[in-house]
């Protein structure tokens, strides 16, 4: 099976809400033909994204697969008991901190 990659860089525009306002149509420009992603700030703050049609479905379809995969691993440990479990998962943690060099 071949995967072809795009691999144009899409650009991150940061700007203001207030910005956004005034430029909306260049901006809905920019994310529907150069695939750029549009990151709005309010008070320095970021509060949402403009980003093009296609990431949003690839970002919906990426979701629906992660629920349906913490579905099935909620109902595969279902039976085992909290405790057993946060237990289980600070001794991977250690594990992997100790096997790990810097």
């Amino acid at each position: 099976m071949t995967i072809l990659i795009n691999m144009v860089a899409a650009m991150i525009t940061e700007v203001s809400a207030v910005k956004f306002r005034q430029n909306l149509g260049e901006m809905l420009t920019q994310v529907q033909y150069r695939h750029d992603s549009v990151l709005i700030s309010k008070d320095g703050k970021p509060v949402a994204a403009l980003i093009d049609a296609g990431m949003f479905q690839r970002i919906r379809r990426m979701q629906e697969r992660f629920d349906a995969l913490a579905n099935r691993l909620e109902s595969a440990y279902a039976a085992v008991p909290d405790t057993v479990g946060e237990a289980e998962i600070m001794d991977a943690i250690r594990a992997e901190r100790n096997s790990s060099t810097i």
